[in-house]
């Protein structure tokens, strides 16, 4: 087996820490507890299976599945391959899910056994597909993730650079179509190594998986604690009582959160007398309530205010939140972070523009979308489509998404208001619709939709709440409905969004 002579791979990780640390706990779910050597038998063992099936390097993988650690196994056993992981939301509709699999093309799909009926549906479409696996039990065409197992020989090594693809995670895009973002291992432990130097982790250290593997926080959290030779503790969901219990047992001393996750935690751990104090990292989007009633009941504890996206492969920007409350942090070692105006200019401090990125944990480009790729990377830099402003110490604040590419972010999920609006627009009451993100005390953000009817017609609006949340997934229906008697138009007579998120931007 060849292996290049500067490449570290995540496979190289698994395998150090079986050398190094082959009896400390390496995940840990439920009652179940893996070591560093019985995670490296695990991956090895999935790898060859995978290869027995036909993987290679650049193969997609897909999964459609809540945390476990056959999801880990499988982090490490794509890695192995060099093969590319798709990891898809479950929390998606069936149709949206069909889109993610279709773009991906992957040529395995493991599913849970809740997903794998809509999957089994769609089945005949997914012309690459040559094999389906259903972890617990397989339903037709499914059958059982155990026979990917079952072989006891050493999987082929596949020497592949790291900064090839690695994983793809589909993400909101301008014209509302999810785009698959690809990432490289080489960027994920660029991104990983940050976080270990900052928070100066090592393998006595336990980190909670409650954010889905799905999205780059939980990934990137795996990787790092991977880096550290740390534990996983790994979470099917987030619910509350059972994370507050599981962090007081296991000593718990990071945790990755969206709004409203830290509230409830906290919540529920005053309700059933849990000790949370062994957390010394939380980072994520929260309110400077929530962050200030975390770091008063347990003191030892930092909040860590953060600004990323998975193009970036998790994390750009990062401090201390007590450092500069409301701001984003500072720009991370290994990320070159600035502010720019219509022309790339860089921005002087304290300016409002684009946010732009370079540096190594910088993705590959979307899936299939040269040119999204061209207009994302132009001119040296990785435009983010947020808005924010540097001030005179480095620190970022944000400022909300451009014009051009308005995002709704509503815990820690992404929504493109066109998504939406699609079908909105699709109930034969509306005549028109605009749909914009409004603050929320629970969720960051919430969406609310603004509605003209059509001449006649009419429809409540809980009524239209439903028919959207049978459409998508239910994380994209809106909070708020509103209806008017006509939209402002702009000059064109499009819709002037910027007054009617005058009008309308409250919650």
């Amino acid at each position: 087996m060849h292996v290049a002579l500067r490449t570290v791979t995540i496979a190289d990780i698994i395998r150090r820490n079986a050398q190094l640390f082959p009896e400390r706990t390496a995940l840990i779910f439920g009652d179940q507890r893996i070591s560093h050597h019985d995670y490296l038998v695990r991956v090895e063992r999935l790898a060859a299976g995978l290869a027995a099936c036909g993987i290679v390097a650049g193969d997609r993988v897909a999964v459609v599945a809540r945390n476990r650690p056959e999801y880990a196994d499988l982090c490490g056993a794509i890695a192995w391959l060099g093969a590319i992981l798709l990891p898809v939301n479950w929390r998606l509709s069936a149709q949206e899910i069909a889109y993610v699999l279709a773009d991906g093309d992957p040529k395995v799909v493991i599913a849970d056994v809740e997903d794998q009926p809509a999957i089994a549906a769609m089945s005949g479409s997914l012309s690459a597909a040559t094999g389906f696996y259903g972890l617990d039990e397989g339903q037709y065409p499914f059958r059982s993730f155990t026979e990917l197992t079952a072989l006891a020989g050493p999987a082929p090594r596949i020497d592949r650079a790291v900064d090839h693809g690695y994983v793809m995670i589909h993400t909101a895009a301008v014209d509302g179509r999810p785009r698959g973002a690809l990432l490289s291992q080489f960027g994920l432990i660029a991104a990983g190594a940050q976080l270990l130097r900052y928070w100066q982790l090592d393998e006595r250290d336990v980190g909670v998986l409650a954010v889905p593997l799905f999205h780059v926080a939980g990934l990137g959290l795996l990787i790092t604690l991977q880096l550290a030779g740390a534990a996983a503790l790994i979470l099917p969901k987030f619910e509350p009582q059972l994370a507050a219990r599981q962090i007081e047992i296991e000593k718990a001393t990071v945790f990755t959160e969206f709004a409203p996750m830290l509230k409830s935690l906290l919540d529920k751990a005053e309700e059933i007398g849990a000790d949370l104090g062994s957390l010394r990292m939380v980072t994520g989007l929260d309110t400077a309530e929530t962050i200030g009633r975390f770091e008063a009941a347990y003191p030892k504890g930092r909040f860590w205010a953060a600004y990323g996206q998975s193009e970036v492969s998790g994390i750009a920007t990062m401090s201390p939140w007590r450092e500069r409350p409301g701001s984003a942090g500072r720009p991370m070692f290994l990320n070159i972070v600035a502010v720019v105006d219509e022309r790339d200019e860089v921005l002087p401090p304290d300016q409002i523009g684009e946010i732009v990125v370079r540096g190594p944990t910088v993705f590959h480009g979307y899936w299939r979308r040269d040119d999204d790729n061209v207009s994302t990377f132009r001119n040296g830099w990785h435009h983010t489509g947020d808005m924010g402003r540097l001030d005179h110490d480095g620190y970022l604040w944000y400022a909300g998404r451009s014009p051009a590419k308005e995002l709704i972010k509503t815990g820690g999920e992404n929504v493109y208001p066109a998504d939406v609006e699609k079908v909105i627009g699709e109930h034969s009451a509306i005549a028109e619709v605009v749909v914009i993100g409004v603050p929320d005390p629970q969720w960051g953000e919430a969406i609310k939709a603004v509605c003209v009817c059509r001449p006649g017609r009419e429809v409540a609006a809980p009524d239209l709440i439903d028919f959207v949340a049978s459409k998508v997934a239910r994380f994209k229906k809106p909070k708020y409905v509103v209806f008017v008697d006509a939209l402002p138009k702009t000059a064109t007579g499009a819709p002037d969004r910027a007054k009617i998120k005058q009008a309308h931007g409250s919650g």
